[in-house]
């Protein structure tokens, strides 16, 4: 009979798939190295393993003991599983950043999970970075894995992994790409293929918010590089020390929403169900298509599965609120939906300028439009009228008709945001909607800003 004799002689010999739709703009060929068929659904079962084992072999981990790690959901599933063959308790430290599909799954396997929050610096006592570090001084008997340096990361890709997929091309391999988090995945097999062949290339997909392309490029640790982003499972306000930069030949950075988009069209387009780094690494592949040949063998690695993110990228709902969903045109109506029902505020040719500074005053507003019995005839800025009562205070009393400017363009409700953007210049700060029936409303530049995601 033929038969694993625990869940965790499964994992490894992924396989190799084509991807057709998704890279047609790329003239090589394109496998996808498919790391959702380990157990644990990611490539992080391998590692994971071979961390436990190592720690073991040092003594680092005795029966018995719990197992404490700070990971975005992948490393812990790979852990649990571990865990439960070998008998060890484990405690997750995760960030709120990460799907609620991760932290349920890992609670489903039996870890302890802990919740921390993302939008903090590594050092700070609530990041899940110290938050780790300090449960693993105040539990007894526990080891704290530190995937970001833990070098038998890297080791386990190096001796599994990269020897895979060199396997599998049977050498024709020409470049490797790899979404970089904590590093391990991409050092490990970039070292290896590297061994094997010194012209293979190596690229890493980056994401904005994260420090790793430019300090590859510079040697400058940038901290202005680092701030708030979506895109899961790659990207590090840190240097981890598994990140080998000498086996990677550059980084391509990849938006939130590109990433998310790509996502969604490797599982319509190539039947891959794949996560949110899967999509930003076919993203990337296409910003890099200039370095493939039609003779070049490109292998991408797809880390998990999309089951993670069942409520992020694949629910529509939360694609839209972040303006991620394409097909959605945002137009004029959409810039002021939360105020139809409110009046336009206004101001006649008559009436003197301290009313309309009144009027801006009193409800925080910029720009007034200026009526008279024959509609709209013109328009004053909130920063012209300033200039000239501090210039001028006796302008105060004067009538508007004598400081407005020209009226605001009028634009149908069904305006894209495009021509909007395109009417608010310098010398004009807002459009007038016609919402039919002699109602208008106002659209500023602050709108338009406002629905930019």
């Amino acid at each position: 009979m033929i038969y694993a004799k625990n869940i965790l002689e499964t994992i490894g010999n992924t396989p190799l798939v084509k991807l057709n739709k998704t890279v047609k703009e790329i003239d090589a060929l394109v496998l996808a190295k498919v790391e959702t068929f380990n157990p644990g659904n990611s490539a992080k079962d391998r590692m994971a393993v071979k961390m436990i084992e190592d720690a073991e072999a040092k003594g680092l981990l005795k029966p018995g003991g719990t197992i404490i790690e700070g990971t975005s959901g992948n490393t812990g599933m790979g852990l649990a599983l571990t865990a439960i063959v070998k008998g060890y308790k484990l405690i997750c430290v995760i960030s709120d950043k990460q799907s609620k599909e991760k932290m349920d799954i890992l609670r489903a396997v039996g870890a302890e999970v802990i919740v921390c929050p993302t939008n903090v610096e590594p050092e700070d006592p609530k990041s899940y970075y110290s938050v780790s570090k300090r449960l693993a001084t105040e539990t007894p008997n526990s080891w704290y894995v530190n995937q970001y340096d833990n070098p038998s990361n890297s080791i386990a890709h190096y001796q599994k992994t990269g020897p895979e997929i060199w396997e599998q091309t049977q050498g024709k391999i020409t470049h490797f790409v790899a979404g970089v988090g904590t590093g391990g995945t991409i050092s490990g097999i970039g070292k290896y293929l590297k061994e094997k062949n010194p012209n293979i290339k190596v690229w890493g997909i980056d994401t904005y918010g994260s420090v790793f392309k430019k300090y590859h490029e510079t040697g400058i640790f940038d901290e202005n590089e680092i701030y708030p982003y979506i895109t899961e499972g790659i990207g590090e306000d840190i240097l981890p020390k598994n990140v080998d930069f000498s086996v990677i030949d550059g980084f391509t950075k990849v938006t939130d929403k590109d990433a998310a988009v790509y996502t969604r069209k490797i599982a319509k387009e190539e039947g891959i169900f794949v996560g949110n780094s899967a999509g930003s690494a076919v993203k990337g592949l296409l910003q890099l298509k200039e370095y493939f040949t039609k003779d070049d063998v490109v292998v991408v690695l797809f880390h998990d599965h999309g089951s993670r993110y069942v409520g992020k990228m694949f629910n529509d709902d939360w694609m839209r609120e972040r303006g991620f969903l394409d097909e959605e045109k945002i137009v004029a109506i959409d810039l002021i939906k939360d105020r139809l029902n409110e009046p336009l505020i206004s101001v006649k040719t008559e009436e003197l300028v301290s009313h309309a500074i009144e009027r801006m005053r009193q409800n925080n507003i910029s720009q007034i439009p200026v009526t008279d019995v024959n509609g709209f005839v013109g328009s004053v800025d909130e920063g012209d009228l300033f200039k000239m009562y501090f210039d001028d205070k006796d302008i105060a009393n004067k009538p508007i008709k004598e400081v407005m400017r020209a009226p605001f363009p009028i634009v149908p409700s069904s305006s894209s945001i495009d021509i909007i953007s395109k009417l608010i210049t310098k010398e004009n700060g807002a459009v007038l909607v016609d919402l039919g029936n002699d109602n208008y409303n106002i659209i500023t530049k602050h709108d338009v800003i406002r629905s930019i995601q």
